[in-house]
């Protein structure tokens, strides 16, 4: 069978899929860390929420950041950050810098 790559509406929709995913995942796992996603692939959750916005906007919609971090987070920044963040060490404050 021949491979065919998609094209139009059919292309927007496995890649509205695969995004759905990626932040599903990313809501499970509160064990990753934002500054380890930042180390390991130049983006975070916080990206993701940026994109998200800018992306709203490019179609004509007003999603402010922090409606579109509760899209990504699954609550509130606040929220998440209050029951899953913790503090960067030295180590990964350190890699970050690097970039």
């Amino acid at each position: 069978m021949k491979d065919k790559i998609a094209s139009g509406q059919k292309l927007i929709n496995i890649q509205s899929k695969v995004f759905e995913k990626i932040i599903v995942h990313l809501q499970k796992r509160t064990d990753v860390q934002n500054i380890d996603l930042m180390n390991l692939s130049g983006f975070c959750r916080n990206c993701l929420s940026k994109w998200y916005s800018e992306a709203a906007k490019d179609e004509g919609l007003d999603i402010d950041y922090e409606t579109s971090r509760e899209k990504v987070y699954g609550m509130s920044y606040k929220n998440w950050k209050d029951r899953f963040q913790k503090e960067a060490s030295q180590d990964q404050m350190n890699e970050f810098n690097k970039k």
